[in-house]
């Protein structure tokens, strides 16, 4: 189901792990931005938005991460847009010859059969240094950083106020850091810091994952994962509700305990850890 959060913004929240597709109303369609999960949620959606009489004129991935790059046929062969570096990854992932048997890998046993790979990350990569989603519709800015993911991007709808977080900024998940750059913690804290010299601009975020924040959760948030990181990068017992004993998904406190081992690691191998 569709749930109006704006203005011609809305909003469809799976049941794996609470994913949100965010939907765009342009001038002769939608913007449809980080598409559903399993194969009936998306052919749902899209049977949404055929009963509104909003086709989707163009797709936005915020990452490379698979859950974030899936399409049906049924909404259409239209322009996807990423950042340079998020289309960079899918196409060098794309090239490899067993990406089908790679891409199986990653997906969670339980969804494996329901969820749709034959368009997965046929992205087009917006030009380096665009700073706004090329569609007919509201100027939505593109904000790209290196937190999580190589490539991420966060969108934020001007007129509507409206943030689209990709996977930050959830009051269910703690920061996934990605480990292969040369400073995750530091990587993190910089995107946190872009979050918030917006707080004054944005009245609703739309995580990736989990609830929508409307207000002050936008700071509340940012504040929650600086403390997050500051307690990781010095090696203090993490106070989060998000990794501690009635953590809202049970696997989460171990892989915190993971990466916070993978962050040693890495810094004994001379990774280094921010100063923030």
């Amino acid at each position: 189901m569709l749930n109006s959060i704006a203005d011609g913004v809305y909003v469809h929240e799976s049941e794996f792990i609470q994913s949100n597709s965010t939907v765009v109303q342009g001038r002769d369609g939608v913007l449809l931005i980080d598409p559903g999960i399993t194969r009936e949620e998306m052919e749902n959606l899209a049977a949404d938005l055929r009963d509104l009489r909003l086709p989707v004129v163009a797709g936005f991935s915020t990452h490379p991460d698979w859950d974030h790059v899936l399409w049906l046929a049924s909404f259409g062969d239209v322009p996807r847009y990423g950042t340079a570096a998020c289309a960079e990854t899918m196409r060098n992932f794309l090239l490899s010859v067993d990406w089908t048997t790679h891409a199986a890998e990653l997906l969670p046993p339980e969804y494996v059969d329901d969820i749709p790979t034959e368009l997965l990350g046929l992205i087009t990569g917006a030009p380096r240094h665009t700073t706004a989603v090329p569609w007919d519709g509201p100027e939505i800015r593109i904000i790209e950083h290196a937190a999580h993911a190589q490539g991420h991007a966060a969108l934020l709808i001007e007129e509507r106020r409206v943030l689209i977080a990709g996977d930050m900024l959830s009051d269910i998940l703690m920061p996934f850091l990605d480990l292969e750059a040369a400073d995750p913690i530091g990587d993190y804290f910089a995107a946190l810091d872009l979050f918030d010299a917006l707080t004054e601009d944005v009245d609703i975020v739309v995580p990736g994952h989990g609830s929508i924040g409307r207000g002050k959760q936008l700071a509340e948030r940012i504040g929650q994962d600086r403390e997050y990181l500051r307690a990781v990068r010095d090696h203090r017992t993490v106070n989060d509700s998000r990794v501690g004993p009635e953590a809202p998904l049970d696997w989460l406190p171990d892989v915190h305990n993971w990466q916070v081992h993978r962050l040693d690691s890495l810094a004994v191998g001379g990774s280094k850890r921010s100063n923030h």
